[in-house]
């Protein structure tokens, strides 16, 4: 009987001691670790990849946001983010896909709707948009409806509507559009890319330089 209660508190207190080392190996000096070394090397993306303007944080360069004037380009459609209706301040809490299928009467009267939009809003007094013109990812919305890039085309079809609306050269709009276009990834993964916050972040500086 004392046997038994003496290997129960030897067994008790070996692991109360493991408890103890592995929450301060893996809950304190792991994370401390992992922490420092991503401060250290990579401080950019380990604080949410942040894009600032007049010295304020005003978005990330991952996630994309909703809400531009005309004066400004605009971004894909969010037809999948969630809405949330408990911190309505926060909507980015949800997203997702829109989950319908291509033939979804709901999916093509929203690419319909949108597709009339985007000829409606681009075309100027100098340019008309024609509606085959108009590329897939202004009429649908990612995979997260959170996408922070449009296509290289997309950008360019909103060239002039920008720079009507902002006083600007077409071609000094182009050119904006063309300094913030990144190519693939590695060279051969992806698609060509423009991230819309940092390009409207650049225009707005130069319209207020000007």
């Amino acid at each position: 009987m004392n046997n038994s209660v003496v290997n129960t508190g030897r067994l008790l207190a070996a692991g109360l001691r493991a408890l103890l080392v592995l929450t301060v190996l893996t809950g304190v000096l792991y994370p401390l670790a992992v922490t420092g070394v991503a401060q250290a090397l990579f401080d950019d993306k380990a604080n949410g990849s942040e894009i600032k303007a007049d010295g304020k944080v005003v978005g990330s360069s991952l996630i994309g946001q909703q809400g531009y004037s005309l004066d400004y380009f605009q971004p894909r459609p969010a037809n999948g983010l969630g809405v949330n209706s408990v911190n309505t301040q926060y909507r980015l809490i949800l997203s997702g896909a829109t989950n319908r299928s291509g033939d979804n009467p709901e999916l093509i009267k929203w690419v319909k709707e949108a597709k009339a939009k985007v000829v409606k809003d681009n075309s100027t007094a100098d340019y008309k948009v024609v509606p085959a013109e108009v590329p897939a990812d202004a009429v649908t919305s990612s995979g997260s409806g959170l996408d922070p890039d449009i296509s290289p085309r997309y950008a360019d079809l909103q060239v002039h509507r920008v720079a009507e609306r902002n006083g600007l050269p077409v071609d000094q709009v182009r050119k904006l559009v063309e300094e913030h276009t990144d190519g693939r990834t590695l060279g051969f993964m992806g698609e060509p890319r423009v991230n819309v916050l940092e390009l409207n972040v650049a225009l707005r500086a130069l319209t207020e330089g000007d």
